[in-house]
């Protein structure tokens, strides 16, 4: 896919690569299929990325509440394939990661502050770049470890985001689709609000998740953002 050179962010793509989103209610037929494959199996999914790259730890309010008393957050601020984005990481794992711009970077980093008051932070620009050089990465080494996220939720949100790392790499869902996968097949509503509050943006991928039609729906970070990630992941699926 050719990345068009942008002076603001960088990260448009050519409509033409956009097109691959046109046949998302069958990819999210496909994708539906592949997870129920290999539920059937005993298998956790069929991704070829999230199973072996990234694993999460989950909090309930009141432990992360207590974890970040004296804890050291590292965070900085760094360019990805979809623009600059906010990282920060706990000694347990990456907490944060967000998309953003020049102006609203510091306001983000603020919210980070406010969300954990009584962490220390430190900015570490040099680690920032090489994790998320790691994150977006599609060359996964056999050496490197899976990223560990640490992250905190009600019980219903973290059964949401465990569901998002289950979806394979270009597949999506919708959100009825992903609330069946949970045995919630009534509560869309419900795992839509949960989706929206995802705090690791991409790697719990929210973004495979469309509207029943096929629409992209709102994405915290951009529609416009989310189409591209969408036809970057397709097109890299086609050449693995």
């Amino acid at each position: 896919m050719q990345r068009l050179g942008s002076a603001r962010n960088g990260w448009r793509y050519e409509v033409g690569a956009v097109r691959v989103l046109t046949k998302t209610q069958q990819r999210m037929a496909e994708t539906r299929d592949l997870l129920s494959l290999s539920l059937d199996a005993g298998l956790s999914g069929p991704g070829r990325l999230h199973d072996l790259f990234v694993t999460m730890e989950a909090m309930s309010p009141g432990e992360f509440k207590r974890a970040g008393d004296g804890v050291r957050i590292r965070y900085g601020v760094s360019d990805t394939p979809f623009g600059l984005a906010l990282i920060a990481t706990t000694p347990r794992g990456i907490c944060h990661l967000s998309f953003v711009d020049a102006a609203s970077a510091e306001v983000e980093i603020h919210n980070l502050r406010r969300t954990w008051p009584r962490a220390r932070f430190d900015r570490d620009p040099h680690g920032s770049v090489w994790l998320l050089a790691r994150a977006f990465t599609l060359e996964k080494k056999p050496e490197n470890r899976p990223l560990l996220l640490c992250v905190s939720g009600s019980n219903f949100q973290i059964q949401v985001w465990r569901a998002l790392l289950r979806i394979p790499f270009a597949g999506m869902l919708n959100y009825r689709q992903l609330a069946g996968l949970l045995g919630r097949p009534k509560a869309a509503r419900a795992v839509g609000n949960a989706v929206a509050r995802n705090p690791v943006a991409y790697l719990i991928p929210c973004h495979r998740v469309l509207r029943q039609s096929g629409d992209l729906g709102k994405y915290h970070w951009g529609e416009e953002r989310k189409a591209a990630i969408l036809a970057w992941e397709a097109t890299n699926e086609r050449n693995r």
